[in-house]
């Protein structure tokens, strides 16, 4: 269950302007019209064990380092014991991002058993509810001035009965990333979750390629040609092992 968090107040001076940049000490905060405005990203992939919560890890890291007050939700986790407060993906990401915060308060759902959410969910005899995710995203979206949302599986990954990730992505109104994988079948499988999400009318702002090699002339090409195909930047490649990632404050969108 999600509980208030705790996090640093600041006094904001008046904008002048519709949209710009308040600093406080090291912490960045976007201003419309002399108030906090949150920025949010969800974060989605061509399918599971492909990265997204690594990936999502060094983009929460990199946003606190460069001084964004950026936290970080995954409504639903699956294959995930909760021991002491730990929970799997998301303790990952709170560790990485230097996070002090208990792993339950980011996360509405949690199974143990490693199944699609909706068949975990069945299984716990429980029934995922949008209505708490959107409060439960609500409530962490109000503690933190930019806010990265993990997705589960795929973008048409079922969670329950009419409700699959593409509904939660749309009830958030949140733009989307997609993590893609570097090597054989990655052309395809990024090509059909880009153009899945266009037709759904999500909005989807680049893509971010795993376990990328700069030396493997089939990823150098698989990058070319995704980007050709989808019409859409690979805005990042993170290598193998990789600890950092460039700079991606600017994929953070108004909500």
């Amino acid at each position: 269950m999600i509980s208030d968090i705790t996090t640093t107040s600041v006094t904001v001076a008046e904008a002048h302007c519709k949209k710009q940049m308040f600093v406080s000490g090291n912490i960045k905060l976007p201003l419309i019209f002399g108030g906090i405005l949150t920025k949010g990203i969800f974060i989605t992939a061509t399918g599971t064990d492909v990265g997204k919560t690594y990936v999502s890890g060094l983009i929460v890291k990199k946003m606190r380092e460069l001084g964004y007050n950026c936290g970080y939700y995954k409504p639903v986790l699956s294959g995930t014991v909760c021991t002491q407060g730990s929970l799997g993906d998301c303790e990952h990401v709170l560790k990485t991002a230097g996070l002090d915060f208990d792993a339950k308060d980011f996360v509405s759902y949690w199974f143990e058993p490693a199944l699609s959410p909706h068949l975990a969910a069945e299984i716990a005899g429980e029934q995922i509810k949008l209505s708490k995710i959107k409060s439960d995203y609500e409530k962490i979206k109000s503690q933190f001035d930019y806010l990265l949302v993990e997705g589960a599986g795929g973008i048409t990954c079922p969670f329950g009965e009419n409700l699959l990730l593409e509904d939660i992505i749309k009830a958030l109104n949140l733009s989307v990333v997609i993590v893609s994988p570097s090597g054989l079948g990655a052309i395809n499988s990024a090509f059909l979750t880009a153009n899945y999400a266009k037709q759904a009318n999500i909005d989807v702002v680049g893509i971010i390629m795993n376990n990328f090699d700069e030396n493997d002339f089939m990823h150098i090409d698989n990058k070319k040609q995704i980007e050709k195909l989808t019409g859409e930047k690979v805005i990042a490649t993170v290598k193998n092992g990789a600890e950092n990632i460039t700079d991606l404050s600017e994929i953070f969108k108004e909500i």
